[in-house]
């Protein structure tokens, strides 16, 4: 009987691994993409000497970082197949709706700066 148990948890358990696993990468890939961009930013505006020309070097970050950000907010709609409860679900709606609002700022920065 006690084995019955264990093997009626293990797709729950798999799916819950799973996901977690696809959460930990997208979640390393926007870390990823925001490091290395920042670091690509960085010596592009030391390369043009700390001028104020960074324009395009502005815009282009404010790109790798919308980039990035939509890695993380899959990783956290990814979370919500996997919630337990409703306060889990309240914290993670509000990071969903603030990692939104991020993108759609940047988003509008990206298309004042182009025009």
């Amino acid at each position: 009987m006690k084995t019955q148990k264990a093997y009626s948890n293990m797709p729950d358990h798999l799916l819950t691994e799973t996901v977690m696993l696809c959460i930990h990468l997208l979640e390393l890939f926007g870390i990823f993409v925001i490091v290395f961009g920042c670091i690509k930013a960085f010596l592009q505006y030391l390369r043009a000497g700390f001028t104020t020309e960074g324009r395009e070097i502005k815009l282009e970050l404010a790109k790798i970082l919308a980039f990035a950000l939509e890695f993380k907010l899959g990783g956290e709609i990814l979370r919500t197949v996997i919630t337990k409860n409703m306060n889990e679900l309240y914290m993670l709606g509000a990071v969903i709706l603030l990692r939104s609002f991020l993108t759609l700022v940047i988003h509008y920065e990206i298309k004042f700066e182009s025009d």
